[in-house]
């Protein structure tokens, strides 16, 4: 699992714990698991599996129980999933673009954000003495939302926890390719242009200029024939990457950020972009 964002403390997260005696609330763990079906939204075949999900160590009579092992293959079904749902729904962004989303959605922050919202807090089966004490280690909950991941994964299959992680990590999805998309200007014109222009950008090179070991490329985008101002570049990806950043710029009525009548070749301090 990756490190917790260091933006949005775990103490963030609202936690509600209650042991599985039926001590505290009444709420066994028959109670908790049948809660648990209806949260999320599917019916186990083999309900041994979501109890091995929602067992806490301290609740489980012998650690093999608990819901250890299940974290253990959830982790990795939860990586695995976010990044296909990645690589299909965003293919202008690249590998390290990628990875840093990524990353920000499987965090223990968002994984213990979603489960709390869906309450899974509330269904997960620990001992007494964690419940009174509070003594509980803020991973707790993430970690439950793994478990379950995995558990949903061996009962019903990959397209099951697909499904839900796309509706239960949609926000954090978002979120996190806005801040990523700043400096990416192609996927964000893409996916405003397939957004509100039902229509795809292309990019397309209006002349190349220079001697061939320091050429500059001048592209304009273009979305359904309307051609946006051109911007030049060093190589081609990086003034696709202004061409894009202008049609943005015209989209929104402002200020163009890279003029085509400054020529690449003409400041030797300009830098290539990060993005590609």
């Amino acid at each position: 699992m990756s490190p917790s964002d260091p933006r949005v403390p775990d103490a963030a997260i609202d936690i509600h714990l209650v042991d599985g005696t039926g001590d505290i609330d009444g709420t066994d763990q028959g109670s908790k698991i049948e809660r648990c079906q209806e949260i999320i939204g599917y019916r186990f075949q083999d309900e041994s599996l979501l109890l091995s999900a929602l067992t806490h160590a301290s609740g489980a009579s012998h650690r093999l129980a608990s819901n250890e092992r299940l974290e253990f293959l959830g982790d990795a079904v939860l990586g695995l999933t976010v990044c296909q749902w990645l690589y299909e729904d965003y293919p202008e962004y690249n590998e390290g673009d990628l990875t840093k989303i990524k990353s920000a959605v499987v965090s223990r922050r968002s994984c213990g954000k979603a489960a709390c919202t869906l309450g899974l807090d509330r269904c997960l089966i620990v001992g007494r003495g964690v419940t009174r004490n509070r003594s509980f280690p803020r991973s707790l909950v993430s970690d439950v939302f793994e478990s379950v991941v995995a558990a949903m994964y061996l009962d019903g299959g990959s397209e099951i926890v697909k499904t839900r992680l796309k509706e239960w990590l949609a926000d954090e999805v978002h979120t996190a390719v806005e801040n990523q998309g700043a400096s990416n200007y192609k996927s964000s014109l893409q996916q405003y242009a397939q957004r509100e222009l039902s229509n795809t950008p292309i990019y397309r090179l209006v002349r190349e200029s220079g001697p061939d070991h320091r050429k500059s490329f001048l592209i304009s985008a273009v979305i359904a024939e309307r051609a946006f101002t051109a911007a030049w570049g060093s190589n081609k990806k990086d003034a696709e990457q202004r061409a894009a950043s202008n049609a943005l710029a015209e989209l929104h009525s402002q200020p163009l950020p890279f003029p085509s009548d400054t020529r690449e070749n003409e400041s030797s301090s300009d830098q290539p972009l990060d993005a590609e």
